[in-house]
């Protein structure tokens, strides 16, 4: 069985879905579980459209992949589940990202590793530089599914961050994202209003 010995390879095959190799590769390295990627390895993984930057662990690449059972392995590995990546960002800040006419987009799944990494100890309010929370970023990237998740999950649709925008105000501006024009994306925009308008009436 073919093995990867680097944090990068790994990152990717995780990214494309490939649970044998990743597990493999594992089981030969543990420490790649808990290694962080270093700046020169920064990239942007077509396979799960996300930017990886220094800092992020295998565990934000399953996050972005919305990969429960291999972030569930993980942790069991000792992967930090409040792991910061150089712009602060956590594991939960990339299982919110993707949205409406992204390619690897499942509502259902991004529910689930959310679901799943709060449960495991994430906090639903951690800021990232410039005091984005994971609601902040799933209404900018209009996601109703991970907005309603969070919010039932305790997280705080009040928080503003250091522009002094909430996440409301976030679901009402254009996001500037591509597809934000979209159909599916203005549908998801409007329960996302009402969502937040609900949970700060």
């Amino acid at each position: 069985m073919a093995t990867i010995d680097d944090l990068a390879g790994l990152l990717v095959a995780i990214a494309a879905g490939d649970r044998t190799v990743v597990k493999a590769s594992l089981d030969a390295g543990p420490r790649l579980a808990t290694a962080r990627l270093a700046r020169r390895e920064e990239s942007f993984m077509t396979e799960c459209q996300a930017q990886v930057y220094e800092g992020d662990t295998a565990l934000h690449v399953a996050a972005f992949a919305y990969d429960v059972e291999l972030a569930e392995d993980l942790v069991a590995r000792g992967a930090d589940i409040g792991a910061r990546n150089r712009r602060g960002a956590e594991p939960l800040h990339a299982a919110v990202s993707g949205g409406p006419g992204g390619t690897h987009w499942n509502p259902l799944r991004q529910q689930a590793i959310i679901e799943y990494l709060i449960e495991a100890g994430a906090d639903p309010n951690a800021a990232a530089l410039g005091g984005v929370t994971p609601m902040h970023r799933a209404a900018r990237n209009r996601c109703s599914a991970a907005v309603e998740t969070l919010l039932r999950l305790g997280a705080n649709p009040r928080l503003a961050n250091d522009h002094g925008s909430t996440p409301a105000d976030l679901a009402h501006w254009t996001t500037g994202r591509g597809g934000s024009g979209s159909e599916a994306a203005k549908l998801e925009q409007r329960a996302i209003i009402q969502l937040l308008n609900n949970a700060t009436a």
